[in-house]
């Protein structure tokens, strides 16, 4: 095992004020209402007795309002401990390329997702859309904690856990007519189940894909760092049981900008890689020192870390 950067806990952002909301902001708060208002001039603006022009113009207004996204950030990663303990192997990481999810909608620039180290079973290429039971995975059930103290500003703990895509039929469904509703609904139906904490410096991490009725908090409480808030589930637009979690500099997920993290008390394996995760070389966008796509990571119990 190698030990990678361990930040100290008191480790800050190089700046963490928060700034008036600005106009890129302000039209990225409303992007699902935009895609919304979009498929609606789609459907009505055919019908109504007006020029072409203005037909097409009223219809691409509103998809260039939902293109535009908070103003982008990159201070120095912010010195956290994982969401998890024990081992883990991570994915869409971005510690292989940013955005590390291929987008910025809802604070996801520097998200990663994290599966069980022991979740290797492969996908089905035949199958139906119905999927196995999400129990059948190893993360579901798994505890969350929190990254670092703060206080709990939002809990959503009533999405249903749904079937894992794992066919070629549940993937195609997952990626379009499913896609398309989880779009129209916005965060709440993307990120499922979520926890977002407040820290003390002023950045919220969101945990979300949680596990139905496993929130353990509520808005307005007081979280310690390693506090469990939650369980691994599969709901929103996932298709598996896994953990999705980001740092962001806003609590509204489509008005934040996403932030780099890093994780002290984690050793990162480098002998092995998860031939599933695994995607080669890390882009120059990477994150250095975080879990690259594929890789195994042990994570301590902040009570025991000495850092």
């Amino acid at each position: 095992m190698v030990t990678q950067h361990r930040p100290r806990p008191d480790d800050t952002p190089q700046s963490t004020a928060r700034e008036p909301l600005s106009l890129r902001r302000g039209i990225a708060r409303w992007q699902t209402w935009w895609v919304r208002l979009f498929i609606l001039t789609v459907l009505v603006m055919p019908s109504v007795p007006v020029p072409r022009t203005w037909a097409i113009a009223a219809m691409l207004a509103p998809l260039l309002l939902f293109l535009v996204r908070p103003p982008a950030r990159r201070p120095e990663p912010l010195g956290l401990h994982a969401p998890v303990r024990g081992r883990w192997v991570a994915f869409n990481s971005p510690g292989s390329r940013v955005p590390s999810h291929r987008v910025r909608a809802h604070g996801q620039m520097y998200a990663v997702d994290l599966s069980r180290a022991d979740t290797e079973a492969p996908q089905s290429v035949g199958g139906s859309l119905r999927g196995r039971s999400p129990a059948a995975y190893p993360s579901f059930g798994a505890p969350v904690v929190a990254m670092a103290a703060g206080t709990v500003v939002h809990v959503t703990d009533r999405h249903r856990d749904h079937r894992a895509r794992d066919s070629w039929p549940g993937l195609i469904w997952m990626l379009t007519l499913e896609g398309f509703f989880r779009l129209l609904g916005g965060a709440d139906y993307i990120l499922g189940n979520r926890v977002i904490i407040r820290h003390d410096d002023a950045t919220f991490s969101l945990s979300g894909h949680l596990r139905r009725a496993s929130v353990t908090v509520s808005a307005g409480d007081r979280v310690d760092v390693g506090q469990t808030v939650g369980q691994v589930g599969n709901t929103g637009n996932s298709s598996e049981p896994h953990l999705h979690v980001q740092l962001m500099d806003r609590a509204r997920p489509e008005s934040a900008a996403g932030l780099p993290m890093c994780w002290h008390g984690v050793d990162i394996d480098p002998e092995q890689l998860s031939l599933r995760w695994a995607t080669g070389y890390a882009r120059p966008s990477a994150v250095p020192g975080f879990p690259a796509n594929g890789q195994y990571f042990e994570a301590a119990d902040p009570a025991h870390d000495p850092a």
